[in-house]
């Protein structure tokens, strides 16, 4: 059965790493090329995951990208963030949302996964639930959020181990994530 990673399992994939490890990856996530990367979206409140959310993902051949530290994005919201916002999410390939029950009081989650789903649509979004515990979904609170297909980790047909993977639950199939990534 398929799992969600838990908020407290990516805080220990980032512990893991160590500080200045953590501080490299977030550094390179925001500076990097555009060309091939996966947006990553998230809460501001859900910072100390996002580095173990990175991990996970760029241990599987994704290319990371996160705004919040990025050296070209305005120190204050304006109509430039906006734009700079819309480009970056239109260059990147993939869009993850790191979906945990602070998205929704976020006032810019909800809207880059709007901006996503009308430049990617819905096949080249998954969204990555954070959850209290492997099965809780207070993440999804938004009806919406049924729309998109989900990284979780769990076992594969024909597979030996559990693997992560973008699982899309409305036709009951499973993509493994590397391959998801790629494709």
């Amino acid at each position: 059965m398929a799992q969600y990673i838990t908020r407290d399992a990516l805080r220990r994939v980032a512990t893991e790493l160590g500080i200045v490890e953590t501080a490299r990856i977030r550094r390179t996530a925001a500076s990097r090329s555009l060309e091939g990367s996966t947006f990553l979206s998230h809460s501001s409140k859900d910072d100390d995951l996002v580095a173990g959310a990175i991990r996970i993902l760029e241990n599987h051949g994704a290319k990371v990208y996160v705004d919040e530290i990025d050296p070209e994005m305005p120190p204050y919201t304006s109509e430039k963030t906006a734009a700079l916002l819309k480009y970056r999410i239109r260059e990147t390939s993939r869009f993850v949302l790191l979906a945990s029950k602070n998205s929704k009081e976020s006032k810019w989650v909800p809207w880059e996964l709007g901006i996503a789903d009308g430049v990617k649509g819905t096949s080249k979004i998954a969204l990555f639930p954070a959850s209290d515990s492997n099965y809780d979904k207070a993440w999804a609170s938004w009806e919406y959020l049924g729309l998109y297909d989900r990284i979780v980790w769990g076992k594969l047909a024909n597979y030996q181990e559990e693997v992560w993977m973008v699982i899309d639950e409305k036709n009951n199939t499973a993509t493994e994530l590397s391959k998801w990534l790629k494709a």
